[in-house]
C-alpha cells in the first residue's frame, strides 16, 4: 500500500468529511467504493453514530474498511466470522490501547470537551478543528487500520 490513508483521512477531516467518511473515504483503493458511494455509506456513523456520542466514527469506519477487505459472506461459516470478528476486536484493542477508549462521548471528556448527544453538527471553524481531538483520531485509527491491512496480505 503506496498510499498513506491515514494522512488522507485527516485531510478528508479537514476538508469537512465527519469522521467516519474521512476513514471510510481514505480506503476507497481497499474497499473498490468511489468516494461518493463511501461517503454515503459511511455518512451515518459520525459524531459516534448521528452525534449519540457511542463507538468513535473512525472506529466504525475501520470497521467497516475490514468488513470490505476481510469480511465473511457465507451466512453460515462460523470459523469465517469467528476470524473477522477477532480482527475487528484486535483493530479495537489497538485503538484502545493508543486513545484509551473507542466511545466517543468519552475520547471528547479526555479532550476536556463538552459532551451533547443527538445535538446539530457544528459549523466547521478553524476553532472547531483546533479544540477537537478527531483529526488525531482519525489519524491513528487510519494508521491503525494500515498496519492490520499490510499484516493480513504478507499473511496470504
Amino acid at each position: 500500500m503506496s498510499m498513506d490513508h491515514a494522512l488522507c483521512a485527516r485531510e478528508l477531516f479537514l476538508q469537512g468529511y465527519n469522521c467516519a467518511q474521512a476513514v471510510f473515504c481514505a480506503f476507497c483503493d481497499v474497499t473498490g467504493l468511489d468516494e461518493k458511494q463511501s461517503a454515503r455509506l459511511a455518512s451515518s456513523f459520525g459524531g459516534g453514530l448521528g452525534r449519540l456520542r457511542e463507538t468513535c466514527g473512525a472506529v466504525s469506519a475501520a470497521a467497516m474498511v475490514l468488513g470490505a477487505a476481510c469480511g465473511y459472506d457465507t451466512p453460515g461459516d462460523y470459523e469465517a466470522k469467528k476470524r473477522h470478528y477477532a480482527l475487528v476486536r484486535s483493530f479495537a484493542k489497538r485503538f484502545r490501547e493508543k486513545e484509551e477508549s473507542i466511545c466517543c462521548r468519552e475520547l471528547l471528556e479526555k479532550a476536556g470537551l463538552p459532551v451533547q448527544m443527538g445535538s446539530d453538527p457544528e459549523p466547521r471553524t478553524q476553532e472547531f478543528y483546533q479544540k477537537r481531538p478527531c483529526p488525531r483520531l482519525i489519524y491513528e485509527a487510519a494508521q491503525i487500520l494500515d498496519e492490520m491491512l499490510v499484516s493480513i496480505k504478507e499473511k496470504q
